[in-house]
């Protein structure tokens, strides 16, 4: 029975997406329009950037950089900088990523990756700042949303740190050979063109099946929003268009903000195959990152607003 049950629910999402095709359809033209107008625009350079930032020896120069810093702050080894900074910089999934890459090249131990993951994969300020800020016609409330944004995941961060220090991986890798430029580039060209391509395809999938629930989805605005967001991230602030920038509905699109939406972990889930790290701290830290910016953010629009 326990093997079935995925069986049975992928064969009912099957069956509704051939009855009600045409509400698939327009979702899927929505998830793509998402796609090429937000996520491919400012995913795929930010992904591009990370990998060739890796091959050319970054998480060397953050840990000498930043290292002492993050022990003390998060008690991460100095590989975690790479994960915490390039992860509030380029948006989901990208901290999940470098987490991934990480734990594949010896860097982290599973224990420290699993709760890299709770406060490092995170919205960029791209998404943030421009798209839900839009949403609200506000640079100033974008803003905010960003600043609390990193202010929760800070705060998830030091939640989740040990009482000791974290152990180190028993066989530690030697410091990254310098790579030429002119490879760099071309492996983190075809790197990134997989990740933008499997984070699209799965807004797509999930923008498809929203799209079967609008007939039945006659919910105020915001409950509405709060549906979808906890689905998939960006139709959710979408749905957030034509309320004020005020606390309240800023502070629900920082609690979506915060989650990432199901179609995010999918995304999450993908990029940590063939990896040992599991998933159980990414869910409990993107629910903590996305109550602590929801209540950030309405003191913050409280005082601003």
């Amino acid at each position: 029975m326990k093997r079935s049950l995925p069986v049975l629910l992928v064969l009912w999402l099957f069956t509704l997406l051939v009855v009600f095709s045409g509400l698939a359809a327009e979702g899927a033209r929505q998830g793509l329009a998402i796609c090429a107008a937000t996520l491919a625009p400012s995913l795929f350079p930010f992904f591009v950037l990370a990998n060739m930032l890796s091959s050319l020896g970054l998480p060397d120069i953050l840990g000498d950089l930043f290292g002492g810093l993050m022990g003390r702050l998060f008690r991460v080894s100095p590989g975690g900088c790479q994960a915490f900074f390039l992860g509030l910089s380029g948006g989901y999934p990208l901290g999940a990523s470098v987490t991934a890459d990480l734990r594949r090249e010896g860097r982290v131990s599973r224990q420290e990756a699993e709760r890299l993951l709770a406060f490092c994969n995170n919205s960029g300020p791209a998404f943030i700042i421009g798209t839900a800020g839009g949403v609200f016609h506000s640079p100033r409330a974008g803003l905010l949303l960003y600043l609390t944004h990193v202010l929760a995941a800070v705060t998830v961060g030091v939640l989740f740190r040990p009482r000791e220090d974290a152990p180190m991986p028993k066989k530690q890798p030697a410091p990254a050979q310098a790579v030429p430029l002119g490879r760099a580039l071309t492996g983190a060209m075809s790197a990134a063109l997989a990740s933008t391509a499997t984070v699209c395809g799965y807004v797509v999938l999930f923008s498809s099946l929203l799209g079967l629930l609008k007939p039945v989805l006659s919910l105020p605005p915001m409950a509405g929003a709060l549906v979808l967001g906890f689905l998939e991230l960006g139709s959710g602030v979408a749905a957030m268009a034509g309320q004020a920038a005020a606390p309240i509905p800023l502070a629900v699109t920082a609690l979506l903000l915060g989650w990432g939406g199901l179609s995010v972990h999918c995304q999450t889930m993908g990029v940590l195959a063939g990896t040992d790290i599991r998933c159980a701290r990414h869910l409990a830290g993107r629910a903590l990152c996305g109550m602590f910016a929801a209540a950030y953010t309405y003191v913050g629009a409280l005082l601003l607003f």
